[in-house]
């Protein structure tokens, strides 16, 4: 029994840099989902439907393919990786950056579909007053639009966060299963499936990764409650 909690080194690294991917995927993601967000609720323009289309292509596409179009477009011979590495000596390829990349695309529309319901439900009569007493548009969307939005906001980043926890088609297509370096909790789950003797640290890791995913959803109920609390005063 006492070998199912005596997590080894490389499972450790593997569960730190899950957190570590996770947590970058979900920053990086958060001002660009914001924008588009808001955008596609509040605008109406030529091509919208294909903009939100190209968003959510993710949820729909095998990971694999993602995966494979991020190897495309940002590996060392892709058409951006190699601009990238040319102009920058900057790659993304089989490193944990480009892991966080594949996690951000695939966690993208998750995020983006729950802060545009949060923008979908700000009561537009709030922002016309603010606008009718002389607050500029940045003024009125930074103190009353966004404010308003902040439930939304977190659940969109939190469901992200476990969604980049359980990243595996399109991380282990774009950056492979690199040990220390990309090898993330479900891919060194994977690896540890294919192993003799590997059954028990596989069990380590499901537990870990159904512990982190519950965590995050207890997190992103109770603090999308007190907040709705707090701004209905």
């Amino acid at each position: 029994m006492n070998e199912l909690w005596s997590i080894s080194p490389a499972e450790w690294t593997a569960i730190k840099l899950s957190l570590k991917v996770s947590g970058w995927a979900v920053f990086g993601s958060l001002p660009p989902g914001i924008f588009l967000a808001w955008v596609l609720s509040r605008k109406q323009f030529p091509g919208k439907q294909v903009l939100d289309g190209i968003i959510h292509l993710p949820l729909v596409l095998p990971p694999v393919v993602t995966g494979y179009i991020l190897l495309l477009a940002l590996g060392r011979q892709g058409f951006i990786g190699k601009f990238l590495y040319e102009a920058f000596g900057f790659t993304v390829a089989f490193t944990w950056k480009g892991a966080v990349v594949a996690s951000a695309v695939m966690a993208f529309p998750l995020l983006v579909r729950a802060v545009r319901l949060s923008v979908d439900s700000v009561d537009q009569g709030l922002e016309k007053a603010a606008r009718t007493l002389g607050a500029g548009p940045l003024r009125v969307f930074f103190t009353v639009s966004l404010p308003l939005m902040i439930p939304g906001i977190i659940t969109g980043a939190i469901l992200a966060f476990a969604r980049s926890l359980g990243e595996f088609g399109a991380t282990i297509t774009f950056v492979s299963n690199i040990q220390g370096e990309t090898q993330t909790l479900p891919l060194a789950l994977y690896s540890l499936t294919q192993i003799p003797d590997g059954e028990m640290g596989a069990l380590r890791l499901c537990i870990a990764a159904v512990i982190l995913a519950m965590a995050a959803l207890l997190v992103s109920e109770w603090m999308s409650g007190r907040f709705a609390e707090y701004i209905k005063g």
